[in-house]
C-alpha cells in the first residue's frame, strides 16, 4: 500500500510539473519563441530540467512577470557545484569587483558600467553581492547576473559552444587584451580554425583558449603572471626589481618609499596577482604540463622563459617613462591630481588622465606593454613586436619629447 501511495504522489507531482512546463512553453512559443527553441536543443530539456528550476514558480502569466526569478551562479550550483566552485576561485569571478575598483570607474557613463554596454558588458561575468544585484535591478539593469551564461549562452547553455575559442572572443579582444586577435593569427589559432572548417582532420592537435587556460575543464582560468604581469617577490636582478617597484608605485600598490599601501590588501583579497613564488610556480607548472602534451618539456620551458624575458625588457621601458612623468610632478611642471594619493602617475586612471603626457603613459602601459608580453606568450610575432615593443619605444620617445617641451615652456 505504501508503494502504491508513493507512486500516486510521484504521478501527480510529475503531472503538475509537466502541466506547468507545458504552460510555460505554450505561452513563450508566442512571446519569445527562440527561447523555447533554444531550450529544446539543450541538455536541460533532454533531462527534464524545466523552466521552474531556474526561474521559480511564482511567474505564471503576463500579469506577474516581475515575479520571475533570474538565475545566479548559486542557481547553476544546484547541479554544477564543481564548476561553480572552481569559477569562484578564478579571475573571472572577480571581474565585476575589479571593474568597480578602477580609480575613475565612477566617472564613466553608467550605461557603460552598470548598463553593461562598455566595461560592464564583459565584467558582468564577475560575482555580485545581493545588494549590487538589487541596485542593478532598481536602476533598470535586470539581466546579466548569472555569470555562467556569459560563456554558456542561454537558453541552450551549450558545453560545446563554450569549448570553442570564439566563446572567448567577445571579451578577449581589442585595446588592452587582444587575445583573440593574437590567438587566431598564431599557428595555434590558424590550425584550429582549419580544423573547424574541415580543412584539417578532426583528430589533429590544435589547442583552443580552453586547452591552455581551462585544462580538464577547470573553470578557475588562472595564469602565472596574471593580467598585468606583475608579481611578488621581487626578482633577484637588481634593475628589474627597481623597474617593477616603479610600476607597482604607479599602480598604487607601493608608496614612493616602496612600502606596501592599503591597495596591496585589495590585490591580495582579489587574487589578481601571484604574491608568492610558490603560487607563481604552481600556475607555471600547470601550463608546462598542458604544453608538454604537444611539445617537449625543454622546448616549453625555453619558450615560456622568453615570455618572462620580454616582460623584463618591457618593464625597463615602462619604468623609465613613469619616472619621467613622476619627475614632472616633483619639479612642479605639472600639477599632481588631487585624487592621487602619492606623487606618482596613476596608470589605471585610463582616459581620465589630465594631461597628454599622462594619457600617453596610460596607453603605453595598458595597450602596448600588454601586447608586448601577451603577444609573446600567445606566439604571435606581429603583436609582440609591431603592436607591442615597437609602440612602447615610440611612446617613450614621445614622452621624452613632451617632457622636454613642458620644461622649456615652464622656464620661459
Amino acid at each position: 500500500m505504501k508503494s502504491y501511495n508513493l507512486f500516486l504522489l510521484l504521478f501527480f507531482v510529475s503531472g503538475f510539473i509537466y502541466s506547468r512546463n507545458n504552460k510555460c512553453i505554450e505561452c513563450h512559443y508566442s512571446t519569445t519563441p527562440q527561447i523555447v527553441s533554444d531550450w529544446k536543443l539543450s541538455k536541460h530539456a533532454e533531462n527534464d530540467i524545466d523552466c521552474s528550476v531556474c526561474h521559480g514558480t511564482d511567474h505564471m502569466s503576463a500579469n506577474d512577470v516581475s515575479k520571475v526569478k533570474l538565475p545566479t551562479p548559486e542557481t547553476c550550483a544546484q547541479c554544477h557545484d564543481t564548476q561553480v566552485n572552481q569559477f569562484k576561485k578564478g579571475k573571472h569571478s572577480i571581474a565585476w569587483a575589479a571593474m568597480k575598483a578602477m580609480p575613475t570607474a565612477h566617472m564613466q557613463p553608467m550605461v557603460l558600467m552598470e548598463g553593461l554596454k562598455g566595461c560592464g558588458g564583459c565584467h558582468k561575468v564577475g560575482l555580485k553581492t545581493e545588494e549590487e544585484i538589487k541596485k542593478l535591478k532598481n536602476d533598470g539593469s535586470v539581466f546579466g547576473h548569472s555569470s555562467c551564461d556569459v560563456c554558456h549562452t542561454r537558453h541552450t547553455f551549450s558545453k560545446k559552444e563554450a569549448q570553442q575559442p570564439q566563446a572567448c572572443q567577445t571579451c578577449h579582444q581589442g585595446f588592452d587584451h587582444p587575445q583573440w586577435e593574437m590567438y587566431s593569427g598564431s599557428k595555434h589559432g590558424v590550425r584550429y580554425l582549419l580544423k573547424q572548417n574541415g580543412t584539417l582532420s578532426e583528430n589533429v592537435s590544435a589547442p583552443t583558449c580552453q586547452t591552455c587556460h581551462m585544462p580538464d575543464g577547470n573553470h578557475e582560468v588562472r595564469t602565472a603572471w596574471g593580467f598585468l604581469a606583475v608579481k611578488l617577490p621581487m626578482p633577484e636582478d637588481k634593475q628589474w626589481a627597481e623597474d617593477r617597484a616603479t610600476i607597482l608605485k604607479a599602480l598604487g600598490v607601493l608608496d614612493p618609499q616602496g612600502k606596501p599601501t592599503q591597495l596591496l590588501e585589495v590585490v591580495k583579497a582579489a587574487d589578481v596577482a601571484r604574491l608568492t613564488q610558490e603560487d607563481w610556480e604552481k600556475e607555471r607548472n600547470k601550463m608546462i604540463n598542458v604544453c608538454s602534451k604537444c611539445h617537449s618539456e625543454n622546448y616549453v620551458r625555453a619558450e615560456l622563459k622568453k615570455g618572462d624575458e620580454i616582460i623584463k625588457s618591457a618593464d625597463r621601458l615602462m619604468a623609465e617613462a613613469i619616472n619621467i612623468v613622476a619627475d614632472l610632478y616633483k619639479d612642479g611642471i605639472i600639477e599632481k591630481p588631487q585624487n592621487y594619493s602619492y606623487s606618482y602617475p596613476m596608470l589605471l586612471t585610463f582616459h581620465d588622465a589630465p594631461t597628454a603626457i599622462e594619457q600617453k603613459l596610460f596607453v603605453m602601459f595598458l595597450e602596448h606593454r600588454m601586447r608586448t608580453f601577451q603577444g609573446t606568450f600567445h606566439n604571435n610575432p606581429d603583436y609582440a613586436l609591431w603592436y607591442g615593443w615597437s609602440e612602447m619605444q615610440r611612446d617613450l620617445t614621445e614622452i621624452k619629447e613632451l617632457a622636454h617641451q613642458m620644461r622649456l615652456n615652464k622656464s620661459r
